[in-house]
């Protein structure tokens, strides 16, 4: 690996020449407010900036301040956090936004330490707001800067150990300068995002191939070095929508799983693909002559798992219906409400897709 301090100088004057002339203009760059600092960062996190962007202003707009957030219910921030998966990043917010308001009165604490006893916050997010909002000389690592850090200074550890992560964030640390240290933070992410991609880095025409290790060993396509995934796991979703007149049976999904706090139809889960006749073969009130309609099969994938999912709408009578919201612990949901309940995206797209 290079020196660092050999290269500081130019790697610092080339980044912040880039930037000025690349940069894209996002609101929450014009603005050191902590709060819509904060929201952003956790809305980007896992997500792209365009798809991140509606999210930002919808939250910005129905709650203005973290007392706003505080004081809604988790059903109303779930629901506005639809679409962007990883539903605990919405419910750690919530509890976040409560703690800043009981302990702090409503005024978030204005160091890298100081943030990080903010439940919900780590490492990068409170150095991202120590940076962003109080120009605290902290670096920001997010994974572009772990790709821009170990292509240039060749850095070619497996970047999912924890010393290697502890070398990069030295390195980051020993790079960022006293001065606009907010704006080399800016720069070096930004660059990561729009320059050196993943998978097509624009080399021919970047500011640093002079000096980037991986640019002259040829590595730019197999840098960050990160050990392979666990294979994914399958799992087979079976829903059951039962209706009578214009309501639905629901339930809040608990917690030791997926989506918690989100609400789903009846939920059969089999250890493989089968038949409707196989699944109504334990079912002594539902059979085919109630069933109106069958959807999917659907795939979605998360991060650590493949869903499988096919949906079955059943109109039964009010016995039928009481009978199963009783056994099942579940609630009723007017039809018109559902487009407003929380609910994974997987159950979003099926009903976006049918006419329900």
């Amino acid at each position: 690996m290079q020196d660092p301090t050999m290269i500081q100088k130019k790697f610092h004057k080339e980044l912040i020449r880039w930037y000025l002339k690349n940069k894209r203009e996002l609101p929450w760059r014009e603005t050191t407010d902590p709060y819509p600092i904060w929201l952003s960062e956790i809305i980007l996190q896992q997500t792209r900036v365009q798809q991140g962007m509606p999210y930002y202003f919808a939250f910005l707009t129905q709650f203005p301040s973290v007392f706003d957030l505080a004081n809604a219910s988790e059903k109303d921030v779930l629901s506005l956090w639809q679409g962007l998966g990883y539903y605990s990043r919405a419910r750690n917010l919530h509890k976040t936004a409560q703690q800043i308001v009981t302990e702090f009165n409503g005024v978030f604490p204005d160091s890298y330490v100081g943030l990080l006893t903010l439940k919900g916050v780590g490492p990068y997010t409170a150095a991202a707001i120590a940076s962003f909002a109080y120009k605290e000389k902290v670096s920001v690592v997010d994974g572009n800067v772990y790709r821009v850090l170990t292509r240039v200074f060749g850095i070619y550890e497996d970047i999912t150990l924890n010393t290697t992560k502890k070398q990069i964030a030295e390195l980051a640390q020993s790079l960022i300068p006293t001065k606009d240290p907010d704006i080399y933070n800016q720069a070096i992410m930004e660059f990561g995002a729009m320059h050196c991609t993943p998978a097509d880095p624009n080399c021919e025409n970047c500011p640093f191939s002079g000096i980037c290790v991986a640019y002259s060993a040829g590595d730019q396509k197999i840098l960050p070095l990160k050990a392979k995934a666990k294979a994914k796991q399958n799992r087979f979703f079976n829903y059951f929508i039962i209706r009578n007149g214009d309501v639905v049976l629901m339930k809040e999904r608990g917690a030791n799983d997926i989506w918690q706090g989100l609400y789903e139809f009846w939920l059969h889960e089999t250890e493989r693909i089968v038949s409707l006749d196989e699944l109504l073969l334990d079912q002594i009130r539902l059979t085919e002559k109630h069933l109106r309609a069958e959807y999917g099969p659907y795939k979605h994938i998360l991060s650590h798992q493949i869903l499988h999912a096919s949906f079955y709408a059943f109109d039964v009578p009010k016995i039928i219906f009481n009978a199963i919201k009783k056994q099942y612990s579940m609630q009723e949901i007017n039809i018109s409400e559902i487009t407003q309940t929380p609910k994974p995206v997987l159950i979003t797209k099926c009903l976006r897709a049918h006419k329900f």
